[in-house]
């Protein structure tokens, strides 16, 4: 098991590349703000080589890299922002270092955190890279060291032992810190404020007896815990599954271990008042494909899909697997249970929704087959007999990346949120012609009613994942904004940050926040009221 940052360092001091000079330039490439192609100071390495993006290189949302750390004061807003919106909009997403290896998906580059600070009407934005041990490895050798999607058989052979961690999917807050997450990797923890690195390789106090570490734990608001998982959690292709719970202190005061039916992608899981779930899908863990160079994951739709659920606090032995059909789903809107009963809802499709994941057996991607829906799994475990699941589509609106009012974690909750698309509106002709029709809806799910609410930002733009923002501190369940960056796609790509109010579905943004370049897309983000954030 990697250790935290200084005892990592200290047990691969043997590896290939010279360690000292290594140590040497980390400082620099942790403290600097400059755009991370231009890192200094640095002597050029022996096998220095020209830094240069291929036009086609990957990029979340068709873009290329961002590569800019820069610092916003006073950002233009047009519209007004209500005066009860006060707090940190958190966002995080894969944006290039170096040049990736050829065939690499935009899934590999390295994470880039922003933050737009809200109060009194006004906005600061701040952009920062997490120095994660990748990162600063590779700014000391100035050259890309790092191979494939999550595939250490494609690394150079001086980064062994080096945490592979990219920190680039999700961003979220606890005991005063802000984890930048990547599933394959402990938290990178970052100052809340800043955005200055913290701890690398961050281990709850050494608590953390996993080689990796979830991008999606939940919050049980009443106590304050943190609740989370690692898969792959003692190696590369283990079927080990090791949970756990933090307290509002950062404390790992409850473990456990599971093994799967078989190993594959864990992307997210769900947490109630008394159980956990995880839904294992068939993007199945391929070693063989790595060894020839390949990314990490292939979907086989030979797999079925297994529902598991355990006791929440427990010893993890009660865990009882119900199976289902091939089906990919990957984020949970929101769980609850009731009595023997677990309800989870996800965003799902009935094929790979990753194309550039490939199929094992080649099939070709089917764009119709990775359209997702929000379904809702549940089972009863009071019955003894059933060995499948339950699954019910809730809603007929396409999307990914669904969200709740993030205070109803683990609690029966009423309004949900996604990023849709709706073929009912017209598409731009001046995008020519689109693969994919545009996410350019913000839509409302009303869970008690089974009715829903739409914002749609227009024919010219399309909308990130959206995070919810309550109106004041005891507002009700759903009533706040919506905020979520939109991507202007006749602009170059230009970045805006949207507030939507969710009582006014229908109306245009009461504000948005105009920033003068296009940013990174991001994978998630996190809203941290201002009451919550360190003082200054």
């Amino acid at each position: 098991m990697r250790k935290k940052s200084k005892q990592t360092k200290k047990a691969t001091s043997g590896a290939a590349m010279n360690r000292r000079k290594f140590m040497g330039t980390l400082a620099a490439a942790a403290g600097t703000t400059a755009v991370a192609g231009s890192l200094s100071p640095f002597a050029p390495s022996v096998n220095a080589e020209t830094v240069h993006f291929a036009a086609n290189t990957p990029g979340m949302g068709g873009a290329g890299p961002f590569r800019t750390e820069c610092d916003i004061r006073d950002c233009d807003v047009e519209g007004e922002i209500p005066s009860n919106i006060d707090g940190a909009f958190y966002r995080v997403g894969p944006d290039w270092q170096y040049p990736p290896m050829a065939g690499n998906i935009p899934f590999d580059g390295e994470g880039h955190v922003s933050m737009f600070r809200i109060q009194n009407g006004h906005v600061d934005f701040k952009s920062r890279y997490p120095r994660t041990q990748r990162f600063k490895a590779q700014a000391a050798a100035r050259k890309r060291l790092f191979g494939m999607y999550r595939n250490p058989f494609s690394d150079d052979p001086s980064v062994k032992g080096v945490s592979r961690g990219t920190a680039n999917t999700h961003v979220v807050y606890h005991h005063g810190l802000l984890f930048s997450l990547k599933e394959d990797s402990p938290p990178v923890a970052m100052n809340p404020l800043t955005l200055d690195t913290v701890d690398d390789y961050y281990t709850f106090g050494g608590g953390l007896h996993s080689l990796t570490h979830t991008a999606h734990p939940k919050f049980d608001n009443a106590t304050g815990e943190m609740i989370s998982y690692g898969y792959e959690a003692k190696g590369l292709a283990t079927d080990d599954v090791y949970i756990f719970s933090a307290n509002a202190k950062g404390h790992i005061t409850w473990e456990t271990w599971i093994k799967v039916p078989y190993v594959g992608m864990i992307h997210d899981f769900a947490v109630s008042q008394k159980y956990i779930a995880f839904l294992i899908l068939p993007m199945a863990t391929n070693v063989e494909r790595m060894k020839q160079g390949q990314v990490h994951f292939a979907w086989d739709s030979t797999l079925p899909t297994w529902f598991g659920v355990l006791e929440r606090g427990g010893d993890g032995k009660d865990v009882r697997w119900f199976k289902g059909p091939e089906r990919c789903a990957t984020h949970v809107m929101g769980a609850f249970s009731d009595g023997n009963k677990i309800y989870v809802d996800m965003d799902m499709a009935l094929k790979n929704q990753f194309p550039f994941f490939p199929n094992l057996h080649g099939e070709p991607f089917d764009p119709k087959a990775a359209a997702g829906t929000v379904h809702r799994l549940s089972v009863d475990l009071s019955d003894k007999t059933p060995r499948d699941y339950n699954m019910e589509e809730l809603y007929p609106q396409t999307g990914a990346l669904p969200r709740q009012d993030d205070r109803y974690q683990t609690i029966p909750y009423r309004y949900g949120f996604m990023p849709t698309s709706d073929p009912t509106k017209p598409i731009n002709p001046r995008l020519g012609n689109v693969a994919f029709r545009p996410t350019n809806c913000y839509t409302m799910f009303d869970h008690a009613t089974r009715k829903t609410s739409q914002f749609w930002i227009g024919d010219d733009s399309s909308l990130q994942e959206c995070c919810f923002v309550p109106r004041h501190k005891g507002a009700g369940e759903g009533d706040g904004y919506l905020i979520g960056v939109a991507t202007r796609m006749l602009e170059a790509g230009r970045s805006d940050l949207v507030i939507v109010d969710t009582q006014h579905m229908d109306d245009k943004p009461i504000a948005t926040v105009r920033l003068p370049f296009r940013s990174y897309s991001q994978v998630h983000g996190w809203w941290v009221p201002g009451e919550d954030l360190p003082k200054v």
